[in-house]
């Protein structure tokens, strides 16, 4: 299928189906969903970990799908603001 990807040697397997849907780990959903996730929903999947890898795995969405929203509390952290907390 188009725009279907694996891609390994990141902390988790990432896979991207049919340009729509991105695993990471366990966690499937689709990139839009990917892009609008709470500091909190995140922090559930797998804690400081998640959290750490949680703007790497938008940079990866970005790359294969194309630029897209990042959450509000993601542009905090760019700001030198501590997100995995």
């Amino acid at each position: 299928p188009d725009l279907t990807f694996a891609i390994i040697g990141e902390k988790y397997f990432i896979s991207i189906t049919n340009g729509e849907y991105v695993r990471a780990g366990c966690q499937n959903h689709t990139a839009e969903e990917w892009r609008k996730y709470s500091k909190q929903e995140i922090a559930e999947m797998d804690g400081r970990n998640a959290l750490k890898f949680y703007p790497r795995l938008l940079d990866i969405i970005d790359f294969y799908l194309g630029k897209g929203e990042r959450p509000e509390w993601l542009k905090d952290c760019s700001n030198g603001e501590n997100c995995d907390e």
